[in-house]
């Protein structure tokens, strides 16, 4: 299989599906916001991944099998770019499949601080773990470490800008991540298996629960949790309060009263 053709079988097909069933129109679940929130985060991923990638690229810390894409830009092939942009797609989709019959609480200022903290706190610690792994030069922990020092400092300033929103909406989060990190860790695992991308044995731990390393599925919980956290921070951040069902449908009536 060729990497444009696991893109055929299992992200675009997700993708129609996720987009053909939303059970209702973004603007009623978070207004104009809802709309542009996956566009902006998927140019957002591309930006922040296209560097990275090429990094481990270039130092082979996977590698593609020239056979199996349409061209490369860089170190990294075409396919690999769409990547960027079809992931945050694929799970702000299913993101709002959740918030779509999710009963809103009506405000999400927090009667504590501690969550932000702690989720503050524990993002800082693993960003340490990763630039500790890097700076240590531990060539199996490579890979690994490249993760936690690439994603968990954004993490860490997501909960300290506003954490308590996040904790609020703790079970949302949990789900919208979820499911759409079990389907990638699928589908990764047969990408593998089918030779399409090649893990470097030398760059990592050597742990393979389910015959997927770690490390990626490590990637996918994070770059999960950087797409949901990022959207409902877009949707509901700074402690803004959530408007009810009938005040969405009363801004919604005015926008298409506007139109």
């Amino acid at each position: 299989m060729t990497y444009l053709a696991f893109h055929f079988v299992f992200t675009l097909p997700a993708i129609v599906l996720l987009w053909a069933t939303l059970p209702r129109p973004l603007a009623q679940v978070g207004g104009w916001r809802a709309r542009a929130a996956i566009p902006l985060l998927s140019a957002i991923a591309f930006t922040y991944t296209t560097p990275w990638d090429n990094y481990l690229v270039a130092r082979e810390v996977w590698w593609y099998g020239p056979e199996r894409v349409v061209a490369t830009i860089g170190h990294v092939p075409v396919e690999e770019y769409a990547f960027f942009v079809l992931q945050p797609i694929l799970t702000g989709l299913f993101l709002y499949h959740v918030l779509s019959r999710t009963a809103l609480p009506r405000r999400v200022v927090p009667e504590s601080s501690a969550p932000a903290f702690l989720g503050t706190a524990f993002w800082a610690g693993v960003s340490l773990l990763g630039f500790g792994m890097l700076f240590a030069d531990w060539t199996a922990g490579l890979y690994m470490g490249l993760i936690l020092a690439w994603a968990a400092p954004i993490l860490a300033g997501m909960w300290l800008y506003d954490g308590g929103m996040l904790w609020s909406m703790h079970r949302t989060v949990g789900i919208a991540v979820g499911i759409p990190t079990v389907y990638l860790w699928v589908a990764d695992a047969a990408a593998i298996h089918l030779g399409i991308w090649t893990i470097s044995s030398e760059f990592t731990l050597g742990l393979e629960p389910f015959g997927l390393p770690v490390e990626e599925a490590t990637f996918f919980l994070m770059t999960n949790l950087l797409v949901v956290k990022g959207i409902l921070l877009l949707l509901f951040g700074d402690h803004q309060a959530i408007p009810s069902e009938h005040e969405r449908s009363v801004e919604n009536a005015s926008e298409r009263a506007v139109l």
